[in-house]
């Protein structure tokens, strides 16, 4: 025998040496058992006999092959999956389901939350189940979507109750009725790549989790007219569930009228450890982030990350009211300990056909009652909304109701704030890279809170033209408030019977223009000053060298708690190193401030000065010594570690490194920034065009430096990729061609690159343009 003969012997023999293989899962194909899966005879019998017999298998699949599978009720057992393969549809009979049992709690919820018998698919006290293949369910316009659906008539495509290890993948559900799938008292339970489809009028809530713990929704699309997914607890089993370790997570959702993603209204039990991440919401006719406590519920340790909202009326809304829909008519629950970061909101008006309960746009709102604050523990962590806007600043007096035993988003009408509107809040902190920003101007304030406590406030907020102030703070005690608006300012405070944290440290800012002003001062522009204007000395005065009797810039400003100020200058000392000023606060002596560091360009400079100032309202007077230097803003801070930022500065695109279309580039007439400016020629047509890259959609401020020397204007068309953004813009005429002024107009870009070309409207051609300025 050679050394290999024997190999084919022990081949032969490992099939002895191994474990035999795992006993094939029965398959009980419906048809074997009478279904005709034509779309019009109900097969739901023959189903059931399916069901019967998986079930006692037991761990059997139930096969529906490709067809249309008419159906009454379907009875589902433990123990059993049901496999929808590809092609396979279970629709809805007309009539004939199972009757809604009768239920003694009925008075505690509405009808769909409190029936089970009528539905499509019913498990009660099932285990094992499971929902798979590729098929699908589909209540074919046949399942209401009333609270009072007529005799024979189902509306849940899927009830199941007090069940255990139940899966329902990979399948869809269409006009699934009051419920695409309703689960009370549910638990160790996985939802992954379902899909649901929205259909007006045959559906309303999306998934609900009723009462139920040990939950997983994933990787699934789930979009219905109301509640997508709801997070509920109700009392239709006689009992609650404390609703704890669910996560949802990687799912688009979309809710036409209502909220995408929801606590209650029906809140009898408690909520704990519950996630939601990564989710994209792509509308929510009530709210994007939904959670309101109304029967007593204790709502905590909820935690959203990583959430995008579009077409949401309310973006965020949180509120405890005071229903008491449960037994023992509960007084007001509470919620805390609820976090939301990395959300982003943009597109927030959610247009809804006429007779829905959507609404345009509602303010992110998060209220408690008058006898219970919402909180501790809200925290907003880099929310950044862009939301509508376009209201007057009339609407920062509006005062809405409470509204305790309702508990829609509307009922408070249009809030007094554009960003958020918070009332009986307590441990509130919005800020680490949060942003508010408008489609279009909105003269309410950013922030209003009413009524709290332990407020903190660091975020970046958009100011309307015509709003008065970014933060307003009413019957709050402790609050702080900090970052700034997109141009860079302070956030401006309005305090009315509150007071800050003791001890936390404040920063105000002021224009240097925007006090008074008195000659040899004067107020000049530029484009890159803080609001386009600085205050210099006026050209060939100077104060005098020793303490100033004339040529003043007066600004005001006001500190809610006393402390210790330091003041720092926004700066250009052009000449040398000798330019200096003088500066006093609230009539006191004079300092001289030597020394300021040179630079050609807007700097920050720390004033050798701290004073000592009580809360309320102070000036600071500045004059000139010597030759002076500029004075853009100034800006005071108790904080010693504070150091002045202007936010990003404005993005400047020298015209000589543009594309010029019938222009030269010149360097003899003075003052121009850069390398030179560009010479249009004189006709029709002629142009100069910047590539502007923007960050993310939005509006932008274009400002152009130019010279007109001649007496008659030079108006030019200024679009943007092609698109007309400002026809005839005006350029007129600045005396002599080495004064240079500036031209701004407000216009729309998209994310990336934009072509932005200003280009001759008459035959005197265009001016001489130095820069365009982005901000």
């Amino acid at each position: 025998m050679t050394r290999l003969a024997w190999l084919p012997a022990l081949v032969l023999a490992l099939p002895l040496l191994t474990a035999p293989p795992a006993a094939a899962v029965a398959e009980f194909d419906v048809r074997d058992y009478g279904a005709t899966g034509n779309g019009s005879t109900n097969d739901d019998d023959a189903i059931d006999r399916a069901i019967d017999a998986a079930s006692a298998a037991p761990g059997g699949v139930v096969v529906f092959p490709s067809g249309n599978y008419r159906a009454r009720t379907i009875h589902l057992k433990s123990n059993v999956t049901i496999r929808l393969d590809a092609g396979s549809t279970v629709r809805a009979a007309a009539s004939g389901m199972d009757a809604p049992e009768n239920n003694p709690y009925d008075a505690y919820q509405d009808f769909g939350h409190s029936h089970f018998d009528n539905s499509l698919f019913v498990g009660r006290g099932v285990s094992n189940v499971h929902f798979a293949g590729t098929g699908s369910i589909d209540g074919d316009g046949n399942l209401s979507t009333s609270n009072s659906p007529p005799g024979g008539a189902g509306n849940k495509a899927i009830a199941l109750t007090d069940c255990a290890d139940v899966s329902i993948k990979d399948i869809t559900i269409r006009r699934g009725g009051h419920f695409m799938a309703l689960l009370n008292g549910c638990h160790d339970v996985l939802i992954d790549n379902l899909k649901t489809v929205y259909a007006r009028d045959n559906v309303r809530d999306g998934i609900n989790l009723i009462n139920s713990w040990n939950v997983v929704l994933q990787n699934s699309r789930i979009e219905a007219s109301d509640d997508a997914i709801g997070l509920k607890s109700d009392y239709a089993l006689g009992r609650t569930h404390t609703s704890q370790n669910i996560r949802v997570r990687n799912t688009v959702v979309y809710s036409h009228e209502n909220n995408a993603l929801q606590f209650g209204s029906e809140t009898c039990g408690n909520f704990r450890d519950i996630r939601f991440d990564d989710i994209t919401v792509l509308g929510g006719g009530k709210a994007g982030i939904g959670m309101v406590s109304m029967d007593g519920a204790i709502i905590e340790d909820v935690h959203y990350r990583n959430i995008s909202l579009t077409k949401t009326t309310t973006p965020i809304f949180m509120k405890i009211g005071e229903r008491r829909r449960c037994p023992g008519s509960p007084p007001a629950g509470r919620i805390r300990n609820i976090s939301v970061t990395n959300v982003t909101g943009v597109n927030l008006t959610a247009p809804e056909p006429s007779g829905t309960t959507g609404g345009s746009e509602l303010t992110s709102t998060v209220t408690g009652t008058p006898s219970v604050d919402i909180g501790p523990g809200i925290t907003f962590d880099n929310v950044r909304l862009t939301v509508p806007g376009g209201h007057p600043a009339s609407d920062a007096n509006r005062v809405p109701g409470e509204f305790l035993t309702s508990y829609p988003p509307r009922d408070y009408g249009t809030r007094p704030a554009f960003g958020v509107w918070a009332r009986h809040v307590r441990g509130l902190s919005i800020g680490n890279g949060s942003a508010f920003r408008l489609d279009a101007n909105d003269n309410r304030p950013a922030f209003i809170v009413d009524d709290g406590s332990d407020l903190r406030l660091d975020v970046t907020a958009q100011r309307g033209s015509g709003s008065a102030y970014d933060v307003g703070v009413s019957g709050v005690s402790g609050y702080t408030v900090a970052g700034a608006n997109t141009s860079g300012g302070a956030l401006r405070v309005r305090a009315t019977n509150s007071t800050p944290v003791p001890g936390t440290p404040v920063t105000r800012y002021a224009e240097a223009e925007s006090g008074t002003v008195t000659a040899p001062m004067q107020t000049l522009q530029d484009p890159a000053a803080s609001g386009g204007s600085y205050v210099a000395v006026a050209p060939g005065s100077n104060s005098q060298a020793s303490a100033p009797a004339t040529g003043h810039a007066t600004v005001s400003f006001d500190v809610p708690d006393p402390g210790a100020f330091t003041v720092w200058g926004r700066v250009i000392a052009p000449t040398d190193s000798d330019d200096s000023f003088w500066v006093r606060a609230d009539g006191g002596a004079w300092t001289n401030w030597n020394n300021i560091p040179l630079g050609a360009s807007w700097h920050w400079a720390q004033f050798p000065v701290t004073y000592d100032l009580a809360a309320g309202t102070h000036t600071l007077t500045f004059a000139y010594r010597e030759d002076g230097a500029l004075l853009d803003r100034i800006a005071v801070s108790s904080d010693p570690a504070f150091t002045p930022s202007d936010g990003p500065p404005p993005t400047l695109l020298e015209a000589e490194n543009a594309v010029i279309g019938q222009g030269v580039i010149e360097s003899n007439h003075a003052g121009f920034t850069g390398t030179g400016f560009v010479n249009y020629d004189n006709l029709v047509g002629s142009y100069v065009e910047f590539t502007v890259t923007a960050a993310q959609a939005g509006t932008a401020t274009l400002t152009f430096r130019y010279a007109n020397g001649t007496a008659v204007g030079r108006p030019m068309d200024i679009t943007v990729n092609g698109t007309l953004a400002a026809g005839g813009l005006a350029f007129d005429p600045t005396g002599a061609w080495p004064t240079w002024t500036t031209r701004t107009v407000t216009v729309p870009l998209a994310a990336g690159a934009n072509t932005v070309r200003a280009t001759a409207t008459t035959a005197n051609g265009g001016p001489n343009l130095d820069r365009l300025s982005v901000g």
